[in-house]
């Protein structure tokens, strides 16, 4: 098995709310993403969205595609009009070498309002739950068809968060809804990230690596924080750096051969956090977890 290493601008900048690392440029961001020893970047709102734009940006770089966040809106419309507005996103992700789709129901979801705790999540109903399956299972095989992954990626302030939630959308979906595991959604959410991980580990074909502040955490569901309050908090930092047990993942991946990227994407304020230190940080933790676990790293 070998892994990549990259990471996502959210180090720098912050789609979920713009203010953070406002005047961070791309540039900024990918000399210091190579820089700390990152093979490619996922997509985030600096980015241009044109593969012939992009390409050469990267390209001078040295770095790659790795993927990029889609918002779908399956519990909103068909599955067809679904497959018709990703189509740009796939594009672009096909046109430069990326293979997986970082994939996200974002209907009633609340990870960008600032005002709103986390604790108030949309949940599907139980009449909504075999229908979202239904579609969702749908558009994996399409994605499948055009040799992309579906990745689904678990977030906190959405329909799909909690460890229960994943098991029954892995449970109610072919092997083309691929998981993306999140070690510090998981952990916020308050789930076993070793377990999950054990349990369909055959299903996971993409990892971001974040890590959480333990104390920090608890203070963000004492006061009952949104998510951005929480991140803005310092709830989340790099791989290695917070209390999540990253060998013993590690050891899953290694047992059930993972090969993909491993992504830091650890949302910290800018101001705060400095990303090239912590860009750094995580890249060396996860050199070394690495190499403990024996992965063998692409550069």
């Amino acid at each position: 098995m070998t892994v990549r290493i990259g990471i996502n601008p959210l180090t720098w900048t912050n789609d979920d709310l713009p203010a953070l690392g406002a005047d961070t440029s791309l540039e900024t961001c990918l000399s210091e993403g190579k820089l700390a020893g990152y093979s490619g970047f996922e997509l985030g709102q600096k980015f241009p969205r044109q593969a012939e734009i992009l390409g050469p940006i990267l390209d001078a770089h040295g770095l790659v595609l790795v993927s990029g966040w889609y918002s779908s809106l399956l519990l909103e419309r068909s599955v067809e009009d679904e497959i018709a507005a990703l189509q740009d996103h796939l594009n672009l992700l096909k046109q430069l070498g990326s293979t997986v789709m970082v994939y996200c129901e974002v209907s009633r979801c609340i990870h960008g309002d600032l005002d709103t705790p986390v604790s108030k999540r949309p949940k599907m109903t139980e009449a909504e739950w075999p229908e979202f399956l239904t579609r969702i299972n749908k558009v994996g095989e399409y994605l499948q068809s055009q040799g992309v992954a579906l990745a689904y990626h678990h977030h906190m302030g959405t329909v799909i968060e909690t460890e229960d939630d994943i098991d029954r959308l892995m449970a109610g979906t072919s092997e083309a809804v691929g998981l993306l595991l999140d070690s510090g959604h998981l952990t916020f959410a308050g789930g076993d990230v070793v377990a999950v991980a054990t349990r369909h580990a055959q299903r996971i074909k993409h990892v971001h690596c974040k890590d959480v502040r333990k104390a920090v955490l608890e203070d963000s569901k004492n006061r009952n924080l949104s998510f951005l309050n929480s991140v803005l908090n310092g709830t989340f930092t790099v791989p290695g750096d917070g209390f999540i047990d990253y060998p013993a993942v590690f050891a899953v991946l290694k047992a059930h051969n993972y090969s993909g990227w491993l992504v830091v994407e650890a949302e910290q304020d800018p101001a705060v956090a400095h990303p090239l230190t912590y860009a750094k940080l995580g890249h060396a933790n996860l050199s070394r977890l690495c190499a403990d676990a024996g992965i063998d790293v692409d550069a």
